[in-house]
């Protein structure tokens, strides 16, 4: 049987998204919680913005229950989802310089579209 250990990083599948945490399986025999709190460092808005069901996260084990087989959970401060499933988003170097150049050409384009 696996054993767990506070700073571990394991990974867990979600089984339960409400607004208090994220309800994740760790093996058969463990489960886990993690705490709004410990989803960020930034206040959480919508916890649904961090995980949904059946998604695989890799969190931070915080304590361990071995009489009942709970675990609390942080994925505060890692990179908690898997860099196959993360889209990162890279900015531009040209900052809004493309939507200035663009804009005139596409309001015309949409009254063309909204004329037909």
């Amino acid at each position: 049987m696996e054993k767990f250990y506070p700073g571990q990083i394991i990974k867990c599948s979600v089984t339960g998204v409400v607004k208090y945490g994220i309800f994740v399986r760790v093996n058969k025999n463990y489960t886990g919680l993690i705490h709004i709190s410990e989803v960020s460092k930034y206040f959480v808005k919508n916890i649904n913005d961090y995980a949904m069901v059946g998604d695989m996260l890799y969190c931070k084990v915080l304590e361990v229950d071995e009489d009942s087989k709970k675990l609390k959970l942080s994925i505060k401060g890692i990179d908690y989802k898997s860099r196959m499933e993360i889209v990162r988003k890279l900015e531009s170097k040209n900052g809004f310089k493309p939507l200035k150049d663009n804009l005139v050409n596409w309001i015309e384009e949409y009254k063309k579209h909204l004329n037909k």
